[in-house]
């Protein structure tokens, strides 16, 4: 019959055990450290994007907003400048189809942009 040799735990096998269970248990803990720490640099940095847009939110409409205020302005100067030559109701009309003519024709400008931009993703 053959020796089958015996395998008897030595106190070193057991240290080396414990020492790959501890290494395992550190490496857990590290990658849990790790990945908390990723979470919370993750959310610093959701934190400041948010507060950015909501920044550039907020300048964006009060430039609208201021922008819109000064082509009324100028809208109603172009009323009262019109107003001595061809009366109030004719300035006032003049004004109204000359802004009426240019938003048309910016429709039309955006409208073939969009129809172009269609064509060129459907090729």
């Amino acid at each position: 019959m053959t020796e089958e040799p015996i395998l008897v735990a030595s106190p070193e096998a057991e240290e080396d055990g414990d020492s790959v269970r501890a290494a395992f248990a550190r490496l857990y803990s590290d990658g849990r450290a790790y990945a908390d720490a990723e979470i919370e640099r993750q959310k610093l940095r959701a934190g400041i994007v948010g507060s950015g847009v909501k920044d550039a939110v907020i300048f964006g409409a009060a430039g609208f907003l201021l922008a819109l205020s000064g082509l009324i302005a100028f809208l109603v100067g172009l009323i009262l400048t019109l107003e001595p030559q061809v009366g109030a109701g004719w300035a006032t009309v003049i004004v109204f189809g000359s802004s009426l003519l240019v938003a048309l024709l910016l429709l039309l400008l955006a409208r073939s942009r969009i129809s172009r931009m269609k064509k060129a993703v459907q090729s």
